[in-house]
């Protein structure tokens, strides 16, 4: 992966935020508001639910923001908080993952053992994908990044992005049909 560079101004706005300065606060959330938002939108469907799902997100943000390292890009650090608090708020209310499909994530899906996953299921299959590969599906399946801006973010070409993805997509079609055979769902 290339190495992230990170403006002056990035790191006096982190510095800002850690030292409880509203205006740092404030103008954190205004810029990755938007980019945030459209992501909780797209799974809860629901204004008023996406709205309480990222505010909840931005909380983590500030309360954690003081363990950034500067090591990885500041929007994608901040992303993942807010899609810890979408499985939070999907596991708290109990509802079964069905904004996450493993292939065509915008096309409509057949009753499958995905849909019998919860979020932190998904989560924890993806996160037993090897790095880049694992990477390249975050970037692509839930940031939604194009695969041009996949391979300038982690150095590889568009292609190599598309493998990724493909072997993503392979790796956990076995590890949910896995999954969903230990837990007896084929049991006749």
């Amino acid at each position: 992966m290339a190495k992230q560079q990170h403006s002056t101004e990035e790191r006096k706005l982190v510095e800002g935020c850690v030292n409880n300065d509203r205006r740092s606060q404030e103008k954190l959330y205004r810029k990755f508001f938007p980019t945030m938002y459209r992501m909780c939108y797209r799974y809860a469907g629901q204004e008023e639910e996406a709205l309480e799902i990222l505010n909840a997100g931005f909380l983590r943000v500030f309360t954690k923001l003081h363990t950034f390292s500067f090591n990885g890009s500041l929007e994608g650090w901040i992303r993942r908080l807010v899609f810890h608090s979408l499985s939070d708020y999907y596991r708290k209310n109990d509802r079964k993952l069905r904004f996450l499909p493993v292939e065509d994530w915008d096309a409509p899906t057949e009753a499958s053992p995905l849909q019998n996953l919860y979020f932190e299921d998904m989560v924890s299959l993806i996160d037993k994908l090897p790095k880049a590969t694992r990477e390249v599906f975050w970037l692509y399946a839930v940031d939604g990044y194009t695969h041009v801006e996949i391979g300038k973010r982690l150095g590889i070409s568009p292609g190599t992005s598309k493998w990724h993805l493909s072997n993503a997509r392979q790796k956990l079609k076995k590890l949910v049909n896995r999954e969903s055979h230990n837990r007896g769902q084929y049991a006749g």
